[in-house]
């Protein structure tokens, strides 16, 4: 069974803050499709920096390039936002989500941006592109025992780009990639 909470409690905080990976989904409010043809909804998984617990009502996190825009897009058209983190460990089975409205900082102009690089694992990615401001209008715990123990082994260098799963450019492909 999932409680509700109208703002971050000292549990949700510590998953938070303990997380080693989280995610961050959105859609296009009016279920519109990208310019490249993206889906309307996005999910996206954020590891090498953590997102920033500012109060019980706010949370800031780090944005790098590397990945689709997506989600800067929906912030932009009015999106609610939910980020989700969950306990990996075998002891504590939980999974936070936070819902709420978000807003995009530029890295000069975040008040919070020297914290957040300060604490930011994100060494290999390069220079952050803006800050995400989520502010919470209301949290839930559920159980999270569908959720496999998993131990994180390290980051990520440069290196593991995952080019395995991507296929190559091929122009006469019907699957052929957009854009990279």
């Amino acid at each position: 069974m999932a409680d509700y909470f109208d703002a971050i409690t000292p549990e949700q905080r510590a998953l938070i803050d303990e997380a080693p990976l989280f995610f961050v989904a959105s859609a296009d409010p009016a279920g519109a499709t990208g310019p490249d043809g993206q889906g309307a909804v996005n999910v996206s998984p954020k590891g090498a920096t953590r997102p920033l617990v500012l109060d019980e009502r706010t949370v800031a996190w780090l944005d790098y390039a590397g990945s689709g825009d997506e989600t800067a897009r929906h912030v932009e058209s009015g999106s609610s936002l939910t980020l989700m983190v969950m306990s990996t460990t075998a002891e504590d089975a939980a999974i936070v989500r936070l819902y709420g409205g978000a807003e995009i900082q530029p890295i000069d102009a975040s008040p919070y941006a020297a914290e957040l690089l300060a604490a930011s694992r994100a060494r290999t990615l390069g220079k952050p592109r803006r800050v995400f401001v989520l502010h919470v209008a209301t949290t839930m715990t559920s159980c999270g025992y569908g959720v496999p123990v998993l131990a994180a082994a390290g980051e990520r260098g440069a290196a593991g780009k995952g080019r395995r799963f991507k296929p190559p450019l091929r122009s006469e492909s019907p699957g052929a990639r957009i854009r990279a």
